[in-house]
């Protein structure tokens, strides 16, 4: 016991420990279910929602780690082939959009550089983020199998993704279409809805006159080409005006000719109740259009500046142009008053906060409909459960309205969609079935598609993707266990997986969705570098340890609330942590030969009351783990070792430990020696460098690692 009482005599350092376990860990091989001991029989596995590999992890990915982390080192001790999946994301536009912002501060621009010579910039800062990305998974103590890691630009996985994309085609599940997208201007690039951000702003809503009609809008700019007036077919205030019939009128640029539509696709207790509309920029008038066969013509280009349509306003932006149109308008008279208080809710890019033109544009979209009514089934039928529960109201929500999904991104950062586009008509074809330069039935020639796919449609693919898939190796893991991650993901991520897994193995991906909060700072709020609150989870564990930043975001985190991420509660588990390292170092000085292998002596009844509460934590811990309850497993074992062991039981079995009753003193022995064995492997999931170090030094473990132990059963 000299080794073990010198090792306890030093306060514990979790910078000097941590990451020497981690090589214990790794060199054990026990990460590999393949390594595992015979007693794991059945596999459990997590898939880990791959980190954006374009920096280092935020408080989110501190949150998603441990509580993964705590799963798989759970599951692996209940005799489980424990298998994690660990993963990096190129994130497409997302990474784009973050080296974008490196080459504005040198002052460049992608505009500017060659596609290849760009691509290959992004993939070496990609690279080198994903190893600082890697280091830090490794940090928080990730028991995934790191042989197994995959990367969503492996050729495989690209290989993968585009056959995906030409079954899809020939199974008329994805088609080349000329619909509204949402652009962005300043990236230059469609995105699909979940990509955007729907915002309330104050806007003036303008009226204008319009020939006899009054017309309200918050977007005058758009208004040069509106040559057709709408109204429900029902609407008794214009029943003199007839479909089809022609107006002259005066609007923005002289006297033009307008034509009445009667659509019942008008709301007719908005405003006026008569709309014109202005297809090119407006998907509903898009739909309105198409519906009647009516003229489009684009207004505002693909940088957000008026075209020659638009007169003496031509190449002026929105925001510049909007007030002097609406002044032009009140100078001839047609403006009629404005609301400078209407809420107006607008969509924006998520990554620039630039708002979103709605622009006419070819593009790949998947046809959602079908898919989505399988994965609709699928969780009606009970074969994925949510939590919390909740969340499934919200997926079938999704499922059931979807629309279809824009897959086409304007970027050279991603999986380019394997297809050739006609450049006369815009036919699409896959690339297995054209060549470059030939001609197709207009007369016009096939030219590789340049676009790539959204970064959604290869990670929405990651279940299978990452297990191999279509190879069968490790498709015993398929369909995983349990897929963890953040509840903002619900209608981005998850229902792609389910699509996919639905779609390619007839199978679901996974049988339990666990959705946690976001992680926001102290006081509640949103982190953002530009506020300066944003907290960084390898900061604060290389300040009071791993193990104290993971029981830190768990306990007191129920499933899909928000957390409120404070260093003093991280500091507080830092002190708990010590306080298990004194109390182990009191155990273990005070317990002469007793071993964990001792033979149970007679017990006092004292210490029969004692075991019994003993066994009940470890029910209600175990019953807590199998429900998903981690917050709760960590609260019992939190406040049982501190106030029950520490505080009370400890304090009881002092005097009995220095006292003359050898009979008293054996049986109090066993006891603390078997609470703090017990206790130290309930809390391995969630503190898992300390208790595996003391594990390391408590007597009789016969020299196993505390990874590989078993769960503890009632004693």
């Amino acid at each position: 016991m000299a080794s073990v009482s010198e090792k306890l005599t030093k306060p514990y350092d979790p910078a000097s420990t941590e990451a020497r376990i981690y090589d214990i860990w790794m060199k054990s091989g026990f990460f590999n279910p393949d390594n595992l001991p015979s007693r794991h029989k059945e596999p459990f596995t997590i898939i880990m929602p791959p980190p954006n590999a374009n920096g280092r992890l935020h408080a989110g990915h501190g949150l998603t780690i441990a509580l993964e982390d705590i799963m798989t080192r759970y599951q692996r001790m209940q005799g489980k082939k424990a298998l994690w999946v660990p993963g990096a994301d190129h994130a497409g536009f997302e990474t784009q959009s973050v080296y974008e912002k490196k080459l504005e501060k040198e002052g460049r621009s992608r505009f500017k550089m060659d596609p290849q010579d760009l691509y290959k910039e992004i993939m070496a800062f990609t690279l080198d983020s994903k190893k600082n990305m890697e280091s830090d998974v490794r940090a928080l103590g990730a028991s995934c199998d790191w042989s197994r890691e995959r990367f969503t630009l492996d050729p495989v996985v690209v290989k993968e993704a585009q056959e995906t994309f030409r079954k899809l085609f020939r199974d008329g599940l994805v088609y080349r279409g000329y619909r509204t997208i949402n652009w962005c201007p300043k990236h230059q690039t469609s995105l699909s809805d979940v990509e955007t951000e729907s915002v309330e702003q104050k806007t003036p809503f303008y009226y204008f006159k319009y020939g006899p009609f009054e017309i309200g809008t918050v977007r005058p700019e758009t208004k040069f080409g509106d040559k057709y007036v709408v109204m429900h077919p029902d609407d008794k205030r214009y029943a003199e005006y007839k479909d089809g019939q022609k107006l002259d009128l005066e609007w923005i640029n002289g006297p033009i000719t307008a034509t009445v539509i009667k659509d019942s696709a008008i709301d007719m207790e908005f405003g006026t109740g008569v709309m014109t509309i202005t297809p090119w920029h407006s998907g509903v008038d898009f739909e309105i259009a198409k519906r009647h066969n009516l003229d489009i013509e684009q207004i505002i280009d693909w940088r957000g500046k008026l075209l020659p349509i638009a007169g003496e306003f031509a190449g002026m932006g929105i925001k510049d142009a909007r007030p002097k149109i609406v002044e032009k308008l009140k100078a001839k008279g047609l403006l009629v008053k404005i609301d400078e208080n209407y809420n107006n809710i607008a969509k924006c890019c998520y990554k620039c906060n630039t708002m979103i033109e709605p622009q006419i544009k070819n593009q790949w979209f998947v046809k959602m409909e079908p898919l989505a009514k399988m994965a609709g089934d699928a969780v009606r039928a009970g074969k994925i459960r949510f939590i919390p529960e909740n969340f499934e109201k919200i997926f079938l929500y999704w499922m059931d309205n979807t629309i279809d999904w824009n897959i086409s991104r304007q970027i050279v950062w991603g999986i380019q969609i394997p297809a050739l586009v006609c450049q006369s008509c815009n036919t699409g074809a896959l690339d297995t079935d054209k060549k470059e330069g030939e001609a197709c039935k207009c007369g016009g020639k096939f030219e590789r598609d340049t676009d790539t796919f959204d970064t959604w449609f290869s990670s929405g693919q990651w279940p299978l993707l990452a297990l191999g898939y279509p190879e069968k190796k490790d498709l015993i893991y398929y369909p995983t266990d349990v897929m963890e991650t953040g509840r903002d993901l619900i209608f981005k991520w998850i229902p792609r997986m389910v699509i996919f897994g639905l779609y390619l193995k007839k199978e679901v991906p996974f049988k339990t969705v666990y959705l946690h909060g976001m992680v926001n700072d102290k006081n509640g709020k949103k982190m953002s570098k530009s506020k300066g609150n944003v907290v960084s989870p390898i900061e604060l564990s290389e300040k009071y340890g791993a193990d104290a930043l993971r029981i830190a975001v768990v306990i007191g985190n129920t499933p899909g609330s928000d957390l409120s991420l404070a260093e003093e509660k991280i500091k507080g588990y830092k002190h708990f942590c010590n306080k298990m390292w004194n109390a182990s170092r009191f155990v273990l000085s005070n317990i002469g030969e007793t071993t964990l292998e001792t033979k149970q002596p007679k017990l006092l009844p004292r210490d029969e009351e004692i075991m019994r509460e003993l066994n009940g934590v470890i029910t209600n811990v175990t019953e807590h783990f199998e429900n998903f309850r981690f917050h709760l497993a960590g609260e019992e074992l939190y406040h049982y070792f501190w106030h029950s062991f520490a505080d009370i039981i400890l304090e009881e079995m002092k005097p009995r430990l220095s006292g003359e009753d050898a009979e008293s003193k054996e049986s109090a022995r066993f006891v603390l020696l078997k609470i703090l064995g017990t206790t130290v492997k309930m809390l391995h999931p969630f503190i898992p460098f300390i208790t595996e170090e003391l594990w390391s030094i408590l007597p009789g473990n016969k020299k196993n690692l505390l990874i590989i132990e078993q769960w503890p059963t009632s004693l």
